[in-house]
C-alpha cells in the first residue's frame, strides 16, 4: 500500500491557530511505529502542475495563489496567510491525491492514500475553510484526462459538507459526489452534491451508520464508478472541537469498513484522503486517521 505524505512542508501559522498541522507528521510516525509499514511505503509526491489544477480551478485563481496576489479577504476565507510554503504545500497535497489515484489504478483494484488532503471547501475560483486547491476534483479530472478512469465516485465522510467539490463538479455526470455531514455545521450555506445526507447534532454511531449504508448503496449503484476517492474525515468523532456529531472510534472504524467493503466487493480501486480532524486531544485525531489506513492495509492485504 503506497502512502503519500506532505508533512515536510510546514506552514508558518500564527500562534494559537486552530488548524492542527502537526497531526500529519504524527500520523506518519504512528504508522511507522505500528510495525505494519516500512519506510519504503511512504513517498513524497510531485506537486500538482498548473495544467492539472486548471482542470478543476480557474487559471486566474491559480495564478493569484502562485504569485501571492490573494487579497486579505481571500486569505481570511482560506484561513491561512499567504506564503510560498502555503503554495508548495497546497500543490503537493493535490499531487498526493493524484499519486494515490494513479497507484490504486495501476494496481488494478488496489488502494493508496494521501496522508493529508481532502480539501473539499476549495471552489473553482477561490478557497475556503483551510482549503486552497480541491484535491479530489483535481484528481478525478486528471484520471479522466489521462484515460485511467471514465467514471469516478467521491465519497465524502468529513463532518462538513464538500461544498467546493459539489460546486466544481455540478452538472458533470461522469463524477458522482456523495457527502454525509452535519446539517447545522459549516458551511452554513450548502451546495448541492449528487447525493447529500444531512445529520442532526449529536448523531451517534447507530443512526450514522444506518444512513451511511443507505447512502453508499445508492451512490455506488448510481455512480457505476471505475475509481473511488474517499475523504475519511476524523471530525465526526464525539470529542472533535468542530464536529458536532457523536461517533465513537469504533463507529468511525465501522464507517471505514463499510466504504472499503463496497470497494472490495466491486473490485474497485480506492484512493483515500484524510480530510478534517480537530479533536481536543490531537492523539485522538491521529489514532482515528491511523486506524483508517491500517484497516485499508488489512482489507487489501
Amino acid at each position: 500500500m503506497q502512502l503519500f505524505y506532505t508533512d515536510v512542508f510546514v506552514l508558518p501559522l500564527p500562534p494559537g491557530h486552530r488548524f492542527p498541522m502537526e497531526k500529519y507528521a504524527r500520523l506518519r510516525q504512528a504508522l511507522l511505529d505500528s510495525g505494519e509499514f516500512q519506510a519504503s511505503d511512504f513517498r513524497l509526491p510531485a506537486a500538482a502542475s498548473d495544467d492539472e489544477l486548471a482542470r478543476a480551478h480557474d487559471p486566474a485563481y491559480i495564478a493569484r495563489v502562485a504569485n501571492g496576489h490573494l487579497d486579505e479577504a481571500a486569505q481570511k476565507a482560506i484561513g491561512f496567510p499567504w506564503s510560498a510554503a502555503m503554495v508548495e504545500r497546497s500543490r503537493r497535497s493535490a499531487g498526493a491525491t493524484l499519486a494515490a489515484c494513479r497507484a490504486a489504478l495501476a494496481a488494478g483494484n488496489g488502494v493508496a492514500a494521501n496522508l493529508a488532503g481532502g480539501t473539499h471547501h476549495a471552489f473553482r475560483d477561490h478557497g475556503e475553510g483551510f482549503c486552497v486547491f480541491n484535491d479530489a476534483a483535481v484528481a478525478a479530472r486528471a484520471m479522466q484526462a489521462e484515460g485511467r478512469a471514465g467514471r469516478v465516485l467521491i465519497v465524502d465522510c468529513d463532518v462538513h459538507q464538500g461544498n467546493g467539490t459539489a460546486a466544481i463538479l455540478k452538472g458533470d455526470t461522469s463524477v458522482f459526489t456523495f457527502s454525509i455531514h452535519g446539517a447545522r455545521n459549516y458551511p452554513f450555506t450548502k451546495e448541492e452534491s449528487d447525493l447529500d445526507i444531512e445529520l442532526p447534532d449529536r448523531c451517534g454511531d447507530d443512526a450514522y451508520l444506518l444512513q451511511l449504508g443507505h447512502g453508499l448503496d445508492t451512490a455506488f449503484d448510481l455512480a457505476c464508478p471505475d475509481l473511488v476517492i474517499y475523504l475519511a474525515g476524523a471530525d465526526p468523532y464525539a470529542d472533535d472541537r468542530l464536529g458536532r456529531l457523536a461517533l465513537s472510534m469504533a463507529g468511525l472504524r465501522e464507517r471505514d469498513r463499510q466504504v472499503f467493503a463496497r470497494c472490495r466487493e466491486r473490485c474497485l480501486p480506492l484512493a483515500i484522503a484524510m480530510a478534517g480532524g480537530y479533536a481536543r486531544q490531537i492523539d485522538d485525531t491521529v489514532a482515528i486517521h491511523a486506524a483508517t489506513i491500517r484497516l485499508a492495509r488489512a482489507m487489501w492485504g
